[in-house]
């Protein structure tokens, strides 16, 4: 089961029913085609939209289940420039251009469900007007400018294993002095370096790690086995390969895994922690993991890292050597627009290649 699937479904069926009924109809519509947790996030953008338009006056409804298709149907061009200035600039909703533009297509995405597809009983479109349909949402971010923005924030070649060293050895006599956190490094370096190892040669996001099982790895074939992000069949788990230099730190870290950790029979896990004052060792989380990584990575003098970052350090690095269709597979993305942000950030690297060659 994947389990942060689970979570979000759980969170869907609690916040769905305190939705407006036509918003529970569109959401029942995607319900087949999109995952709990995208649908959750439409869910949110719309209680921030249902919220606004009560405060701004644009709706009678007391609460948010109650604003009416009427009142949607009467909105002006105005009220969703409003709306965008709201998003952009009130403090507790300041949100980037990115997130902006992404909530103002959760709400096209709706509205044109309610004027295009969804019908009454005599036929007529459920919205009569659709005023998101003159709404422009920009492209805020192009893979060459994401590329520029990652441009010195990644590791780079003999940078990944100075950093897996560092996580394997050094980072213990930084810390000599700190007993509390020599005590925890001892106790957990090689299950860290072996998380960091595989992030490295595989390019798996965190939700995907955090949801390996032991049973998910085949190290003869060099496989793991993963629900991958989009996918919405909880039954198929995606083969996605890893490279021969995170076979050695898998072996290290299985070997002590049920020991070190006390992992009961039942546990599945691939990756443990053992909580303080807890007897026996559970599923590490993705926050867990997140903050373990940034640790090292401040440490190590790259205090940008992240587990995100570490993603797009393999991407790179595996793009040098394949083609952009091959990226996108190991990587589970849904376009190759996605892909080509390893394209832009490759270029510098490929043009060195090329002068390399004329020597």
């Amino acid at each position: 089961m994947n389990l942060l699937k689970e979570k979000d479904r759980q969170e869907l069926e609690k916040r769905l029913p305190g939705m407006p009924w036509y918003i529970e109809k569109f959401i029942n519509f995607k319900l087949p085609d999109l995952s709990p947790s995208s649908l959750l996030e439409y869910i949110r953008d719309y209680d921030t939209f249902l919220k606004w338009l009560m405060a701004e006056g644009l709706s009678e409804a007391s609460s948010v289940k109650d604003v009416t298709l009427l009142e949607l149907e009467r909105l002006h061009m105005d009220s969703i420039d409003g709306f965008r200035m709201f998003l952009s600039t009130y403090k507790e909703e300041r949100n980037s251009k990115t997130t902006i533009s992404r909530k103002l297509s959760s709400l096209r995405s709706l509205f044109h469900y309610l004027s295009q597809i969804a019908e009454d009983e005599q036929f007529y479109p459920l919205l009569k007007r659709n005023v998101m349909a003159k709404v422009t949402i920009k492209r805020t971010h192009k893979p060459k400018d994401t590329a520029a923005k990652l441009e010195g924030k990644l590791l780079q070649e003999e940078e990944i294993t100075e950093f897996l060293n560092y996580v394997k050895q050094d980072y213990g006599a930084e810390i000599g002095v700190n007993k509390q956190a020599l005590y925890a490094y001892e106790l957990n370096r090689i299950r860290d370096a072996c998380i960091i190892s595989f992030i490295l040669h595989s390019g798996l996001r965190v939700s995907e790690l955090v949801n390996l099982n032991v049973e998910d790895i085949d190290l003869k074939k060099r496989l793991s086995y993963v629900f991958r992000k989009g996918k919405n069949d909880d039954a198929f788990k995606t083969p996605v390969y890893f490279r021969q230099e995170a076979v050695e730190d898998l072996q290290a870290y299985l070997t002590l895994r049920e020991v070190r950790y006390k992992a009961p029979k039942r546990e599945k896990a691939l990756f443990l922690a053992l909580a303080n004052g807890k007897s026996e060792g559970s599923r590490m989380t993705k926050r867990a993991i997140q903050e373990m990584v940034i640790k090292y990575a401040k440490r190590f003098g790259k205090p940008y890292l992240s587990v995100h970052k570490l993603r797009h350090s393999f991407a790179t690095d595996y793009y040098l050597r394949n083609d952009i269709y091959k990226t996108q597979e190991q990587l589970g993305h849904a376009s190759p627009e996605t892909t080509q942000i390893y394209a832009h950030l490759t270029d510098k690297t490929m043009a060195q290649a090329i002068d390399r060659t004329k020597e």
